[in-house]
């Protein structure tokens, strides 16, 4: 008995050793500057910014809301049509947001997919439909919004399980559209509609190098085949006829292509010569570094493999921010999933 004392203290070493082994096991969440700053979310879609940095994200359910210092605030709740992957998508604050307070919504109505603006005072309020009757389906929804540095309002739109509609360049679904923040048509766009590029088969990312102005979006691939592309304005990417790397005259090729796994990319960022890349089914973010004319990939890199599905990619001030899409109806739900992440970039 006299060797009971030694034996629990031995016990209890082990445990810590175990516990320290296994926290050990998941090495990108120990990366520098990286936090969880929200939790036990339901399927966050789209994140964006407050001129006051207070992120206001959308919840795929419904839910708008605004997260400050570790406190979330619902202040809107959408009457969206959540079915597989439509429901609340995209999220864009207005430039001028401390002047007119209007925040701008991707997500699926009575009529298919809609652009509507709000005015965000304790609350969402008088919706504004700028754009309606976007083709929606059960998927392929695109659904990313955001402002262009030429201060146009840019959204992403699927195919909505209607290939045929892409190569339509008047339909709006399969598209790359641009708008003007009262909904009207830009009169350079150039097809003399919403129209900015098609061919696309479901877009679900876009962003811009802040220096040049070049545009990128990510798209989901059938069978594989998902593309990092470059945009621009006119521009035929090839869906249906082609996807991935299959040449064709009057089609643009992808800046990159996966071909031998599904990254089933969503939201992207570009910062400081990288590309970031959420991937839902490739549950990693991938980081893709450019050359210096930003035409070329000179390196890969999967990071953050142990969350499961991401979703969203977002960068703001030197950070990136990133959530989960566990609870999706696709991924397994880790606890308490989902989240919403930021890491702070060299």
């Amino acid at each position: 008995m006299k060797y009971k004392p030694v034996l629990i203290i031995v016990f209890l070493i082990l445990i810590a050793i175990i516990l320290i082994f296994t926290i050990s096991e998941s090495p990108d969440m120990e990366e520098s500057g990286t936090e969880i700053l929200a939790q036990n979310l339901d399927t966050p879609w789209a994140i964006d910014f407050l001129p006051d940095d207070r992120i206001i994200f959308t919840e795929r359910g419904g839910k708008v809301s605004i997260l400050d210092n570790g406190t979330t605030k619902i202040v809107g709740e959408i009457n969206s049509n959540e079915v597989s992957e439509s429901g609340l998508l995209g999220i864009a604050v207005d430039p001028e947001f401390n002047t007119n307070k209007f925040i701008y919504l991707y997500y699926t109505g009575p009529n298919g997919n809609r652009i509507s603006r709000f005015t965000l005072n304790e609350r969402l309020e008088n919706e504004t439909i700028l754009l309606d009757n976007i083709p929606g389906a059960a998927i392929h929804d695109g659904g990313r919004l955001k402002f262009g540095p030429d201060g146009k309002l840019y959204a992403t739109s699927g195919d909505a399980n209607d290939r045929s509609l892409a190569q339509d360049t008047n339909s709006l679904a399969g598209k790359i559209l641009r708008l003007n923040k009262d909904g009207s048509i830009p009169p350079d766009n150039p097809f003399n509609n919403y129209v900015y590029s098609y061919g696309h088969r479901n877009p679900q990312g876009i962003t811009w190098n802040p220096v040049t102005g070049q545009m990128y979006s990510s798209e989901h691939g059938q069978t594989r085949n998902d593309e990092i592309n470059i945009i621009v304005k006119g521009g035929n990417y090839g869906w249906p006829v082609y996807q991935g790397n299959d040449s064709a005259n009057g089609y643009i090729k992808p800046l990159i292509f996966y071909q031998d796994f599904t990254l089933a990319p969503s939201g992207i960022s570009y910062y400081n010569g990288n590309l970031y890349v959420a991937g839902l089914r490739g549950t990693q973010l991938r980081k893709i570094t450019l050359g210096a004319d930003g035409n070329t990939i000179t390196g890969e890199e999967e990071l953050f493999t142990d969350l499961g599905r991401i979703r969203e990619a977002v960068e703001h001030n030197g950070y990136l921010y990133i959530s989960t899409s566990n609870r999706d109806g696709r991924g397994i739900p880790q606890s308490n999933d989902d989240k919403i992440i930021r890491i702070k970039l060299n």
